[in-house]
């Protein structure tokens, strides 16, 4: 098995708290209703949301992909961070055991935020990934990010 680090930065105007609570602690209610497109349903398998807890992320019909699970590994409301780990489902393909995300949320000079996430790909066998092979993955997250940042900027009153 190999093991591949990737770390990635997103700014936004959104300060963090108020990112925090819609993308990480409402994002499964509210991502499917703003970017059905992309994530079409998010289904509680296993545990109450925290630690622990197994999702099923059925994607959109314009998705290359159906379906994944997460497993939440920590929230920490606290100090704005969150990790989990991406365990099942077809975007793994052949080469994949699971895909660890840790996410941090922290303050910009200007107000918003800076995300920082650090992805840990774990391979079958000798597997090697190469940034190449994450991107199109990361372009993904990065344009359903900039709908969360632009219905919060519509939203000025929500998750405050």
């Amino acid at each position: 098995m190999g093991v591949f680090t990737f770390e990635t930065e997103i700014t936004s105007s959104i300060p963090p708290a108020r990112l925090f609570k819609a993308f990480v602690l409402d994002g499964d209610n509210l991502i499917p209703k703003i970017a059905p497109q992309a994530i079409k349903e998010v289904e509680i398998l296993e545990g109450d949301g925290g630690p622990g807890t197994i999702k099923k992320i059925t994607f959109g019909e314009g998705s290359s992909f159906n379906y994944v699970k997460h497993k939440v590994e920590a929230i920490d409301k606290d100090n704005l961070s969150h990790s989990y780990s991406l365990i099942e489902g077809d975007a793994l393909t052949d080469k994949l055991e699971k895909i660890s995300y840790e996410s941090k949320l922290v303050a910009s000079p200007d107000g918003g935020s800076i995300i920082k996430t650090v992805s840990t790909y774990h391979t079958i066998g000798d597997h090697e990934i190469k940034e190449e092979e994450v991107k199109a993955g990361k372009e993904k997250a990065s344009h359903l990010f900039k709908i969360l940042e632009g219905y919060l900027k519509d939203h000025p009153d929500a998750y405050n």
